[in-house]
């Protein structure tokens, strides 16, 4: 297969796909350009649980960067629980409106709003 100035590769024959199709090989693609998560030191995970502590006390609003499976995403969210045990955070998304949690491990920043 020639890879020339006129050859498209598989652009070209996304028309002649099912749409289930076409969005299984974006999926693919997306995974492919996956963000490895970054691990923390000792003294940066102490911050961070400070941090959720203070804004579940506080009752105050963060932003959260945390790993999404593939890549990083921010999440504005105000605090409601901490569960050591499970080492979850449960939340309620600004944006949303809706309850959520996140796990402790896939958080890499907070940041008070």
């Amino acid at each position: 297969m020639s890879n020339g100035p006129n050859d498209r590769g598989t652009i070209k024959w996304t028309s002649l796909m099912l749409p289930e199709h076409v969005e299984a090989i974006q999926k693919l693609w997306k995974e492919d350009d996956r963000v490895e998560k970054a691990i923390l030191d000792g003294q940066q995970l102490e911050e961070l649980e400070f941090a959720l502590q203070r804004a579940r006390r506080d009752d105050l609003p963060v932003e959260i960067k945390h790993h999404n499976g593939f890549n990083y995403s921010s999440t504005k969210v105000k605090v409601l629980n901490l569960d050591p045990g499970t080492r979850k955070i449960r939340c309620l998304d600004i944006e949303e409106k809706i309850n959520t949690s996140l796990s402790f491990e896939d958080i890499f920043s907070v940041e008070f709003l």
